[in-house]
Formats: structure tokens, C-alpha cells, sequence
């Protein structure tokens, strides 16, 4: 079985290597893809590496974290989103975007692992059968 592979999307280097650490200690076998510093570079290493999630921050330079979501959603195979901010009033937004979950910096291990298990339970359903709607 392949890993899950994940991005990270956010413009300060402290979180984003917090945000990692935080990965690694809770979820071991997730393998890192990317870490994007801005919203474009999210979009671009989203299609480049096609992760299964997206842990994106809500302001980035460029395209915000709701942005790069809302591109992401109508893709075949859009990744699993959950966005990470300091910021607690886009919360709405983030799920009318697809968000699966909506954490708040300081990144606390025992939240974290919420949307973790939120994600592994996503992850582990069979994917829907497409191929009548396909005809």
C-alpha cells in the first residue's frame, strides 16, 4: 500500500515546521510532499503532486488558503482539506469550501489529532462507485 501524502501550505516557516513536527509525532507514516509558502505555490504543488490531504492556512500571500480550496474541490480526485489558522472567523467559510476540519494556531497535539482521526476515518471509506454516472 502507498503512504498518504500531504501538503502543507503556510507563509511562516515557524508554524509550517510546528505544524510538521506535530505530523511526524501523530502521524508517522504520513509522508510529507510539499510545504508551500503562498497560496500559488499550494495550487501548483497540489496538481504537481496530487497529495490526499491539504493542511492550508487561511491567509497567504496570493491565494488564500479558501482560495486554493475552492480550486482544489472540483478536481477528480481533490485532496482531503483541512485548514490551520490563527484566524477563527473563517471557520463557515472553510466548510462551505470542503473543509473537513478547522484548527486553530497554536496547533495543540490533542486537537490535531481530532482532525487526524477525522481524515483517517475519510480516508478509510471506499471511494463511491463513479461508473454509472459515467455512462
Amino acid at each position: 500500500m502507498s503512504p498518504i501524502t500531504a501538503l502543507i501550505a503556510d507563509d511562516e516557516e515557524a508554524p509550517r515546521e510546528q505544524l510538521r513536527a506535530a505530523l511526524a509525532r501523530l502521524w508517522p507514516e504520513l509522508h510529507i510532499v510539499a510545504a508551500s509558502t503562498n497560496g500559488a505555490e499550494a495550487w501548483d504543488d497540489c496538481l504537481a503532486h496530487e497529495p490526499a490531504i491539504a493542511f492550508l492556512d487561511i491567509r497567504m500571500p496570493g491565494l488564500t488558503g479558501l482560495e486554493v480550496a475552492r480550486r482544489l474541490t472540483p478536481l477528480a480526485t481533490p485532496p482531503l482539506i483541512v485548514f490551520v489558522t490563527a484566524f477563527d472567523d473563517h471557520a463557515l467559510a472553510a466548510f462551505d469550501a470542503g473543509a473537513i476540519d478547522y484548527v486553530l494556531k497554536p496547533v495543540d497535539d490533542g486537537r490535531l489529532g481530532q482532525a487526524l482521526a477525522k481524515l483517517r476515518g475519510r480516508l478509510a471509506q471506499p471511494a463511491p462507485d463513479t461508473t454509472a454516472l459515467q455512462r
